[in-house]
């Protein structure tokens, strides 16, 4: 090893910490500032006696050059003239990096959080002068530059703050820009999982962008009646609303509601009252929804409820006008039939731009049919998620096989549709 330090040194001006780190993986319960301390404080040993003086003096020359203080004082004892030179492999970017401990300190004061990571972006030219030296000179024991940086800064701001420094699954990842000389920090996404119920028709599940705006009453949706308060509150960049399925915009969602995620990015908040968060969002949206259920969860949950949203049964309730009266013997024999049937649904026509082509197996498990009045009836659905329940009422001219309406040999004039029950098994 100091046979190769010393190949090195002649050649290349190197600071005690990108020496040491040269032979990183030797040692133990060293920094590699210390290491290179000790490379070079051997290597002096080894070329200066008490008696004889220096047997090598380009290397005592060399090594004072990077700054070495021994070696400084040895060679000015014997008289040699000493030109201090930045390091050729960080150009002296260790020292400038131990000195923005501070300012990343300060920068993530705004965030609340209890573990870290710290990345770093290099100059390309630095990470290339250290991969040649690694080549050069066959060095199997070097540790990156780049790993050394994020350590000790880790290390350093663990110290100072008493948070955990966390590789995997930090709440928050600070980046240093040795290119730039910026500071950035990302914080990690917070998932909030809860369920909501949809009190009135006319409004959508997301923001509207149809140029037909005749089939909405309010001019919000409920992802921004949920995102938008929690954003305020978490003090977060924005949110992305996942939602077990959705209902059509004059379709209610009552009785336990529809599970939901909302994926809060770049929080500076991450520690909330959930409680008074749902009471926020409630009072906020005057009764047009209503959350409950409020839990912070991890990412998994997305993939569940939106498998869930294929899978689960849900129970509709339907009110229907036909265009001619109905009688009790036509409503049991679709009672009947709808009985652990398998549905054959071809795309909706209304969804068909949006949607493939394809045809869908889902399975009706239940109708209860009551007559209100002689065109009108009421049925509760019970039904695989993913079924579109209009369809099944209308036919969708042919496209949904078996339908309400071939049974009954009668034409749907008006479809009033709720859901009041989405099973929950995430």
């Amino acid at each position: 090893m100091l046979r190769k330090a010393e190949e090195i040194l002649k050649k290349y001006t190197l600071c005690d910490s990108c020496l040491g780190r040269l032979f990183g993986l030797k040692g133990y319960g060293l920094s590699n500032s210390e290491r290179g301390k000790a490379i070079k404080t051997l290597l002096i040993m080894d070329h200066y006696k008490v008696n004889e003086g220096i047997t090598d003096r380009e290397l005592i020359i060399k090594i004072a050059e990077t700054g070495f203080k021994p070696a400084i004082e040895l060679a000015r004892k014997e008289g040699f003239e000493v030109e201090i030179r930045t390091c050729y492999l960080c150009e002296g970017m260790i020292d400038k990096v131990k000195a923005l401990v501070g300012k990343m300190i300060d920068k993530l004061n705004d965030y609340q959080y209890e573990s870290f990571l710290v990345g770093c972006r290099l100059p390309r030219d630095i990470i290339e002068k250290e991969e040649t030296l690694w080549s050069s000179f066959s060095l199997k024991d070097a540790e990156s530059i780049k790993n050394e940086i994020t350590r000790e800064l880790g290390k350093r701001i663990s110290e100072i703050t008493g948070k955990s420094y966390s590789p995997t699954s930090p709440d928050v990842t600070i980046i240093v820009d040795l290119i730039s000389d910026e500071l950035s920090v990302y914080s990690s996404p917070i998932f909030i999982y809860g369920r909501y119920k949809k009190n009135v028709r006319g409004l959508p599940q997301n923001p509207w962008l149809h140029e037909d705006k005749s089939r909405i009453k309010f001019h919000t949706s409920i992802e921004e009646l949920i995102t938008e308060p929690v954003i305020r509150a978490l003090r977060a960049k924005s949110a992305k609303f996942h939602a077990a399925g959705r209902e059509d915009v004059d379709v209610r969602t009552l009785g336990n509601g529809r599970p939901f995620v909302v994926e809060v990015k770049s929080p500076k908040i991450r520690k909330i009252d959930l409680s008074s968060l749902e009471n926020l969002i409630n009072k906020e949206a005057e009764g047009l929804i209503e959350v409950k259920d409020l839990k912070l969860v991890n990412h998994s949950y997305v993939r569940a409820i939106k498998a869930l949203a294929e899978i689960a049964r849900k129970t509709y309730l339907a009110k229907v006008t036909f265009d001619r009266p109905i009688s009790e013997e036509e409503l049991a024999k679709l009672e009947s039939l709808f009985k652990n049937i398998t549905v054959n649904q071809r795309t909706p026509l209304r969804v068909l731009h949006r949607r493939q082509d394809r045809i869908r197996k889902k399975v009706v498990y239940e109708v209860k049919a009551r007559k209100i009045e002689d065109k009108i009836a009421e049925f509760e659905i019970v039904c695989q998620g993913g079924l579109y329940v209009k369809e099944l009422i209308h036919g969708d001219k042919g496209r949904t096989k078996p339908n309400f309406t071939e049974i009954l040999g009668k034409k749907v004039i008006k479809i009033e549709l709720d859901v009041i029950d989405i099973e929950e098994k995430i």
